[in-house]
């Protein structure tokens, strides 16, 4: 299903990329295909990229400076962090891709204020270390966090495992400083908690995926470590279960649930049978199970006890059949890894159409038991791997060819396919992109389930912040 953007980049004014290379020198600009290969290629392999070059500015005022010039020549840009979206969000088609690969200090940390100043292109895992050093906790963690950046994990507000209990990347950021579209620089880069002195900015440019400027740096908020943390892994007697289990722990562990993640019997089965390492956990099958992690801040805490007293009333009362709490910090990981081994297992399935959906928590059992039935009705056969953040009500709603099926032919009916699953999220007041933002693959969706009036107010603000239409043009709008 790969598709090639266009066969060739726009012509650039006369000088302009030596322009550039006197900003950034030639450390900061990249014009061999070869080595411009990790910046055009998209990682599910739905689009090829194509651009004249990719810039990397060391600096806010580089990109200042690089922004500037492109604003003055009216030459497009695509910003790219980790280049690791699901959307094809930092996928260039001709314009000149801004990557911030070489923006990657942490500026300053505050234990007292449990806040961390920082360029938009660390990479993610590197700020959970740096955190970690300093007794303290950034919980934003997702499959990708080795090698995405915190600017892309902002641009598109990125979830991940934590939300249930620390919000999504919205929620974990303070302040921002911002190049817009004419070079001119925002800094934002407060550490308030409270600052009610007109429109709060910064949601602006938090997920609009590069459409609006370009995030150079953020002030993210830390939390107390964590020193006490308990995993479990249970079948549930039924899908519906599901709400009552996820309430209860909430309320027995004084809401300390960071992890609560639904998986399905056919994750498990194709998990073990392609990823080393996988593991069941049960003796017996289940069609539904769940991951649940309490933590807490205190090394002696007694979470491990309300954790067996939680199961065990769970069981007495039906809700569960069987559980395993993790005895060891290994064991806990290899849990966790069975939960980001499913997302793997589906490729040598065959082809699979994706889906990050989000309803109301209260919903997500009637909205699978919908969405099953609708797409089994259009295409006998389809196996449906419904599985994710059941916690913040946010379902990776992924369906895998027919077994026997041509995988191509299966791939040419995403559109359709993802209508008939859209539909149903639409009637339970949900999103069709819960996690993984618009990009190039959800315009027309966006289009289609949004009102008018707030495509009317987006456009407005695309219209006054980026009046030429050079930052990420064809993405999100």
């Amino acid at each position: 299903m790969s598709q090639t953007i266009q066969t060739e980049s726009a012509p650039l004014p006369d000088g302009f990329l030596s322009q550039l290379e006197a900003i950034v020198g030639a450390v900061g600009m990249i014009t061999d295909p070869a080595d411009m290969e990790p910046y055009i290629d998209e990682q599910r392999g739905l689009f090829r990229g194509i651009t004249p070059c990719v810039i990397r500015p060391a600096s806010t005022e580089e990109v200042s400076q690089v922004l500037a010039a492109c604003y003055d020549a009216d030459v497009a840009i695509v910003p790219q962090g980790g280049n690791t979206g699901l959307c094809g969000g930092a996928v260039a088609s001709g314009e000149i891709i801004v990557s911030l690969s070489r923006m990657n200090t942490v500026r300053a940390v505050d234990p007292a204020n449990f806040t961390m100043t920082v360029d938009a292109g660390c990479v993610l895992a590197d700020l959970q270390h740096v955190a970690d050093e300093h007794d303290r906790l950034f919980p934003l963690s997702l499959g990708a966090e080795g090698s995405c950046q915190i600017g892309g994990n902002l641009s598109t507000n990125a979830g991940g495992t934590a939300v249930v209990r620390y919000g999504n990347t919205r929620e974990l950021t303070l302040g921002l400083e911002v190049v817009l579209p004419d070079g001119r620089i925002w800094d934002g880069l407060t550490g308030l908690r409270k600052n009610n002195t007109g429109y709060d900015l910064k949601h602006l440019f938090i997920g609009a995926e590069g459409s609006l400027g370009i995030i150079t740096g953020a002030v993210i908020k830390m939390f107390p470590k964590p020193r006490s943390r308990h995993t479990a892994f249970i079948a549930l007697k039924d899908l519906d279960s599901v709400l009552e289990v996820l309430g209860r722990a909430r309320a027995a562990s004084a809401d300390t649930v960071s992890g609560f993640e639904l998986i399905p019997r056919i994750a498990i089965e194709i998990s073990v049978r392609h990823i080393d390492g996988a593991i069941d956990f049960l003796d017996d099958p289940h069609d539904w199970c769940a991951l649940i992690e309490f933590e807490s801040s205190d090394a002696n805490s007694n979470l491990g006890d309300v954790m067996e007293t939680f199961l065990g009333t769970a069981f007495e009362d039906g809700l569960i059949v069987d559980a395993v709490i993790a005895q060891s910090e290994t064991q806990r990981q290899q849990m966790w890894f069975l939960r980001e081994a499913m997302v793997l297992a589906q490729k040598p399935e065959g082809a699979s159409i994706k889906n990050d959906v989000s309803v109301p928590i209260s919903s997500v059992p009637e909205f699978i038991r919908q969405a099953n039935a609708a797409v089994t009705q259009a295409c006998p056969g389809i196996r449906p791997v419904a599985f994710g953040h059941v916690g913040d009500g946010n379902v990776h709603y992924n369906l895998t060819q027919p077994n026997g099926a041509d995988g191509a032919e299966f791939l040419a009916r995403w559109d359709e396919i993802c209508h008939i699953v859209h539909d149903v999220v639409d009637s339970m007041r949900g999103s069709f992109s819960a996690e993984h933002g618009i990009g190039k693959i959800k315009v027309a969706e966006l289009a289609a389930h949004k009102a008018g009036v707030e495509i009317d107010m987006m456009r407005g603000i695309k219209a006054m912040l980026d009046p030429k239409g050079l930052m990420n043009p064809g993405k999100v709008l």
